[in-house]
């Protein structure tokens, strides 16, 4: 090829791109097609919910444990068993404290008969010192030895009773009926009494009925109520869904990690028993719930027309001349070819619903906004350029 031609196919080259340019630089403008978006007033339930995580627990759990020190004897229940209340579950070694008894036992014994010797000794004095036989002294001595036999006599018969006491408490039963759910000791272990009560067992009164401690955030504390609905699920039954009303909203708050939260005591009916102590729960609670409310959506609320594109489309938009009323909002309905604005009341937000308590009718059609409709591919591939090669594919000519 010479010099002359490959100058000539550059010149046309450069024409044919040029031409190109030109025609995508001054073609009009391709607007997208204009949608109106409605959606129509329609009737369903609104609820809006509280979502939180709790532990499930027993409705009444009891800590039994022993005010006195000593060797456990023997034991008589075991995990899960179930007792009745007054039933014998436990004994310590009686040893040590039947001695205490013996020996206390005397002790009163011997200070009876020290009252009694003393009585009679200050009744006689008492008697001659009011005849001035004897001197003020021996009355004196008389009478404190009385009194300190008195009190000795007095301070053993309270030890008695303490030393009986214990003897009682080496016995140990059940408070309640229920069932066992934590055992702590074993038998011949020694438990100490000291500063503190050891527990021996943990018994639960009824485990079908349960109840959930769910840790409720600040954010969200101030809309649950006292007999509210509540679902939850447990993770070792993710298909079960378990329910419950709320009994109780605690004002103590629990901080941590600069979080606060608010326990809410949720009842929990257990007939099968698979809800065991301990279990982590997922709570749903229902702070409101209304059947057959009007409702449109939430974006409807917030559309406000544009006249020109609404004519674009065909649409006339009447004028907004109702005035300004006070707790209401503003929704256009379409009629027709026409948009006309409606004040109406709202209830309370669902989702991305809205409740509509007056100012709209069933079935009504609101605008939610405009939606553009992008044109087909084959409108577009109509437009390409002349001077663009075809596609692979194509339906070239030959």
């Amino acid at each position: 090829m010479t010099k002359r031609q490959k100058k000539t196919i550059g010149v046309v080259v450069g024409i044919v791109v040029a031409a190109v340019v030109a025609w995508l630089a001054l073609r009009p403008a391709k607007k997208d097609d204009i949608m109106l978006e409605i959606a129509v007033a329609e009737r369903m339930t609104v609820r809006n919910s509280v979502t939180a995580t709790g532990t499930v627990e027993p409705v009444t759990e009891v800590e039994v444990g022993t005010q006195v020190s000593g060797i456990i004897d023997k034991l008589y229940v075991d995990y899960n068993d179930v007792v009745k209340a007054g039933q014998l579950i436990a004994e310590m070694d009686k040893v040590t404290l039947e001695a205490e008894l013996q020996s206390s036992q005397a002790d009163l014994a011997s200070s009876k008969t020290e009252y009694e010797y003393r009585l009679k000794e200050y009744t006689r004095t008492k008697t001659l010192y009011e005849k001035d036989l004897v001197s003020d002294s021996e009355y004196d001595q008389a009478l404190y030895m009385y009194e300190t036999a008195l009190n000795t006599y007095l301070r053993n018969q309270a030890d008695i009773v303490r030393v009986r006491q214990n003897l009682e408490y080496a016995t140990i039963t059940s408070p309640i009926d229920g069932v066992v759910i934590s055992r702590a000791v074993e038998e011949g272990q020694t438990v100490a009494a000291g500063f503190e009560t050891p527990t021996l067992f943990t018994i639960a009164n009824d485990l079908t009925q349960m109840q959930v401690i769910a840790d409720v955030d600040e954010a969200d504390i101030g809309q649950v109520a006292d007999g509210q609905r509540v679902d939850f699920t447990v993770d070792t039954y993710p298909d079960d869904i378990f329910t419950g009303t709320v009994k109780q909203v605690r004002l103590e708050a629990t901080t941590e990690s600069s979080v606060v939260t608010y326990e809410v005591v949720i009842t929990a009916y257990n007939p099968d028993l698979k809800l065991k102590p301990g279990l982590t729960a997922n709570v749903t609670i229902y702070t409101f719930e209304q059947d057959d409310v009007l409702t449109v959506p939430t974006k409807a609320l917030r559309y406000v027309p544009d006249a020109e594109l609404l004519a674009e489309i065909g649409l006339t938009l009447e004028p907004d001349t109702a005035p300004a009323v006070s707790g209401t909002r503003k929704v256009w309905v379409k009629n027709d070819s026409t948009l006309t604005v409606r004040n109406v009341r709202c209830g309370v937000a669902s989702g991305d619903r809205t409740a509509v308590l007056e100012g709209l009718s069933d079935n009504e059609e609101v605008v939610v906004g405009l939606t553009a409709v992008r044109q087909p591919a084959a409108a577009q591939s109509a437009e390409r350029s002349p001077f663009m090669p075809t596609p692979p594919g194509g339906n070239n000519k030959k």
